[in-house]
């Protein structure tokens, strides 16, 4: 594990958002440092009483249309300035599982998507150089057909390059962020990250899980 200052990004969305996942709870944050998730973090978008979508028969049951969240759909900002190494696109978006019942085939089909590879894991997705050797930040599980960033382009902090989704390994619409210091992920090694704070001018901040929060 690499041991070095936090990488300050901003938050990659506006709007209500809750976090999950966060390594200011637990490091490794996914509970593994496989592909570099180490101190990787997941945001989902709410609603005002903090739902990412309404419960129904299906929420208890069953599977949900991911056009029914939140969060689908919301445009997703560069969280900093760089150049693109990699944009996925045509990932298929799933249905959504918030339904102990539907979580179990899926649970069992983990170590499948595993074996496929960052494609399978990362759906959809957007890696930013900071630097030409790096660190690199990866965001995740976009929507398919959203992907506006291309490879070698260089895009500003703040600029939109794609929508939240529910492609690759993704039970509910999401984003997952993480920096890490390499693009080969098999080795790659995660790096801290904090966010420029939204309330605060000048401050940075890392949410807890379940701290949820907006962003202007």
């Amino acid at each position: 594990m690499l041991r070095t200052p936090p990488v300050v990004l901003r938050f990659p969305f506006q709007g209500r958002w809750i976090a999950g996942n966060s390594p200011a709870n637990r490091v490794p944050s996914h509970g593994t440092h496989l592909l570099g998730t180490t101190f990787a973090i997941d945001f989902v978008a709410v609603d005002e009483r903090r739902r990412s979508a309404k419960h129904g028969w299906r929420s208890v049951l069953s599977t949900e249309p991911p056009e029914v969240f939140v969060g689908f759909g919301a445009p997703i900002l560069a969280p900093a300035s760089g150049t693109v190494v990699a944009a996925v696109d045509g990932e298929l978006d799933h249905e959504a599982r918030r339904s102990q019942l539907a979580l179990i085939p899926y649970a069992l089909s983990q170590a499948r998507r595993v074996r496929e590879g960052v494609r399978a894991i990362a759906g959809n997705h957007v890696v930013i150089a900071l630097e030409p050797a790096g660190p690199f930040v990866l965001i995740a599980h976009l929507q398919r057909g959203s992907v506006s960033a291309a490879v070698g382009s260089v895009v500003m902090m703040g600029e939109n390059i794609g929508s939240c989704g529910n492609s690759g390994n993704s039970t509910q619409p999401h984003v997952h962020v993480q920096v890490t210091d390499s693009t080969i992920w098999p080795t790659a090694r995660g790096r801290p990250i904090v966010f420029e704070h939204p309330q605060v001018n000048g401050g940075t901040w890392l949410p807890r899980n379940g701290e949820a929060f907006t962003v202007a």
